[in-house]
């Protein structure tokens, strides 16, 4: 079972974070302890204080009542503390290394949490402007509540 990328559906007046949650919660109630659930970011499309509510909720959910194996994909760095009390959960991190402000994406998992989401460098690298990025960037380290 799957939920990966969502958009909206105008035409039935879900916006995007609705399907998310639609087919989030189509997943909760049908899986079982043998299903094999992959989760993409469950709730970036909203607020970050909700949204990790209902990733770490969700989490939870998934972790003590169906009980079946997930891979839960999230740039909530916080969820990775859930192995402290979810005695099956287990964190996994990409490897990325630095070398003068550049970062290069291995390819490879090992255990362990992130400890940052690299946006401002995803940004660079799709090509917005370096004015936005300067400014992104200097908002952000000012910012320790982003």
């Amino acid at each position: 079972m799957t939920r990966i990328g969502a958009s909206d559906n105008i035409t039935n007046g879900e916006s995007t974070f609705m399907v998310e949650m639609l087919e989030t919660a189509r997943i909760l109630q049908s899986a079982s302890q043998n299903s094999l659930i992959l989760l993409d970011e469950v709730g970036r499309g909203t607020s970050a204080k909700e949204g990790m509510a209902i990733a770490i909720a969700v989490t939870e959910y998934v972790h003590e009542q169906i009980k079946a194996k997930t891979i839960f994909a999230t740039h909530y760095h916080e969820l990775g503390n859930l192995e402290d009390t979810l005695h099956k959960a287990k964190s996994y991190k990409m490897n990325v290394t630095e070398h003068n402000g550049k970062i290069t994406f291995m390819h490879k998992i090992s255990q362990g949490i992130a400890t940052h989401s690299y946006a401002l460098h995803i940004a660079k690298l799709a090509g917005m402007p370096k004015s936005l990025l300067q400014r992104a960037s200097q908002i952000f380290l000012n910012h320790s509540s982003y």
